[in-house]
C-alpha cells in the first residue's frame, strides 16, 4: 500500500502568524509545507518570496514543497535554493529551457519538481520524467485558494501514473487545487501519492489541522 503524504498549503494559513502556524502543522502531522510563489505576473496574484521563507524555515524542519509560479523562473531559482526550499517545482511555461532549469535546481541540490496546469497536456514534460522528483498536477488554474477542482484531471493522473509504471520510473504524483473529503479517494485511487490542501486542512472540522490531515490521508 501506498503511502500518502499531506503537503498543506499555507496559503491558506493565517499570514500574521505564519511561524505558528506551520508548527501546529507539523504537529498535526503535515509531512511537507507547500509554499505557494506567485508574481502576479505569470499569474494574478502576490504572494511570498525568499526573505519569508528563509525566516520561516527555522520554525520546522519537515521539507518546504515550495511551488514557483513565476516568470521567467530560472533566475530566481538560486533565491529559493538559498531560502530553504528542499523541493523547487516550476511550470515548463515559465523558462526558456525546461532541461536548463532541471539542471539548474540539481546544481543546488534540491529536489526538481515540475506543474503541469489544467490544460498542459503530460506531453510537455515526456522527455524530461527520468529527472523529476516531483510531477504537480493543478487540478484548479494557479492564482487563487479555494477554487473547485477539475475533474477531468483525473484522467491525466491516472495516465501519468501508468506511463510511471510502464517505464518503472520513481517520481512522486502530486495533487493541487480543491482537494477535500469528498474528492481526496478519487486523486489517490488515480495515483497521486502527495495531495496539497489548504481550505480543508485549515477550514474544516473547525480547523482541527490533526483531523483534517489524518481523514485526507485515509480517503
Amino acid at each position: 500500500m501506498k503511502k500518502i503524504k499531506i503537503s498543506p498549503s499555507i496559503l491558506s494559513a493565517d499570514f500574521s502568524q505564519l511561524g505558528s502556524e506551520i508548527k501546529r502543522l507539523e504537529e498535526g502531522g503535515a509531512d511537507m509545507i507547500h509554499v505557494d510563489v506567485m508574481d502576479g505576473h505569470f499569474v494574478p496574484n502576490l504572494t511570498i518570496g525568499p526573505p519569508v521563507i528563509k525566516n520561516l524555515r527555522k520554525y520546522t524542519k519537515i521539507p518546504f514543497d515550495v511551488h514557483l509560479m513565476i516568470s521567467p523562473v530560472h533566475k530566481y531559482i538560486k533565491d529559493y535554493a538559498d531560502a530553504g526550499a528542499d523541493i523547487i517545482t516550476i511550470h515548463p511555461e515559465a523558462t526558456e529551457s525546461l532541461e536548463d532549469s532541471i539542471k539548474e535546481i540539481r546544481n543546488y541540490k534540491k529536489k526538481v519538481g515540475v506543474s503541469l496546469n489544467p490544460d498542459t497536456k503530460l506531453e510537455v514534460i515526456d522527455k524530461n520524467l527520468d529527472k523529476i522528483d516531483l510531477v504537480l498536477i493543478m487540478s484548479v488554474h494557479p492564482g487563487f485558494g479555494g477554487q473547485k477542482f477539475i475533474s477531468n484531471v483525473l484522467k491525466k493522473i491516472k495516465d501519468l501514473s501508468n506511463i510511471k509504471k510502464e517505464r518503472k520510473l520513481d517520481f512522486d504524483i502530486e495533487v493541487d487545487g480543491g482537494i477535500n473529503f469528498s474528492n481526496s479517494k478519487d486523486v489517490i485511487n488515480a495515483g497521486a501519492n502527495i495531495l496539497v490542501s489548504g481550505t480543508t486542512v485549515f477550514r474544516e472540522n473547525n480547523g482541527d489541522l490533526k483531523k483534517n490531515i489524518k481523514t485526507l490521508k485515509l480517503a
